[in-house]
C-alpha cells in the first residue's frame, strides 16, 4: 500500500488471484510492471490468506516442492514451478524481531509457497533468483496483524520487500452469479477513498465500517493481509 523511499522498501498487498491469472490477458504485465518499478528487494517476505496457522509459523528456508492448494483446475496448473531460493538468514531476522516482544514463533520446514505466494511471484520475478519465506497468519484480528506488522517494519530498512497477499473482495458465492454486484463496488470505492486518506482505523475495522463489508468478505482472510 506504501511507495518506497530512497531507502526503504515497500510494503505491498495485492490481490492475488487464482491460478488461471498467469493466462489472464492483462493481470501479468500488470504485476510485471509493478515489480519493475520497484527498488530490487534483496528478500521477500510474504504472508498470504492461503496459510493461517498460530503460533506464527515460519515457512520453508530452503526450496521445496509449491504447495498446490486448489482444485479442479487444468493439470497444467499443478505444473507451475518457482525455484526461488529459500531465505533463512530472513527468517532468523523475523525470529529476532518477533520473540523480543514475546510472540511465539514455530518453525514448519516443509511448507512451501501457496498459490496466494507463488502465483503473484511467478509474474513479478520470474527469474525466481531472490530469496522468499512465506509465514503464517497467527491471527485473523487486525488489530493483532498490525501489531506484528509494526514489529516487522524494520526489515524494510534491510531491503526485504514485505507482501500481504489476500484479495480486496472475496465473496465466492457471489461470483459465481455472474456480474459485479452493486456493493462489491461500493466497497472497492470505500476503499479507495480510506487508503488514499490514510484512514488506517477504518481500514482495521472494515467490516463495521465500510459498505457490505461482510458481503465482500463472509470470512476476512483475504482481507487479513492487508494488515
Amino acid at each position: 500500500m506504501t511507495a518506497a523511499t530512497q531507502d526503504r522498501m515497500p510494503a505491498l498487498y495485492l490481490s492475488h488471484g487464482a491460478p488461471p491469472l498467469a493466462d489472464d490477458p492483462v493481470r501479468p504485465g500488470e504485476l510485471a510492471a509493478w515489480s519493475a518499478g520497484l527498488p530490487r528487494p534483496k528478500a521477500i517476505l510474504v504472508v498470504s490468506a492461503h496459510w493461517e496457522e498460530a503460533p506464527l509459523a515460519l515457512g520453508a528456508t530452503e526450496p521445496v516442492p509449491l504447495v498446490y492448494d486448489f482444485w479442479g483446475f487444468p493439470e497444467h496448473y499443478y505444473q507451475v514451478t518457482c525455484g526461488a531460493p529459500g531465505a533463512p538468514a530472513l527468517a532468523d531476522s523475523v525470529r529476532k524481531l518477533l520473540r523480543a516482544p514475546g510472540t511465539p514463533v514455530q518453525d514448519v520446514p516443509d511448507r512451501g509457497l501457496d498459490h496466494g505466494a507463488y502465483v503473484p511471484l511467478v509474474e513479478m520475478y520470474p527469474g525466481a533468483d531472490i530469496p522468499v519465506l512465506q509465514v503464517s497468519m497467527p491471527t485473523l484480528d487486525p488489530v493483532k496483524l498490525m501489531e506484528i506488522g509494526r514489529r516487522l517494519a524494520p526489515l524494510r530498512d534491510e531491503g526485504v520487500l514485505i507482501i500481504g497477499s489476500g484479495f480486496f473482495t472475496h465473496n465466492l458465492a457471489a461470483l459465481r452469479q455472474g456480474g459485479i454486484p452493486a456493493w462489491s463496488a461500493e466497497f472497492d470505492t470505500w476503499g479507495r477513498e480510506a487508503l488514499a486518506g490514510k484512514d488506517v482505523d477504518a481500514l482495521l475495522d472494515f467490516t463495521r465500517k465500510s459498505p457490505a463489508g461482510r458481503l465482500t468478505h463472509p470470512r476476512t482472510e483475504h482481507f487479513a493481509p492487508s494488515s
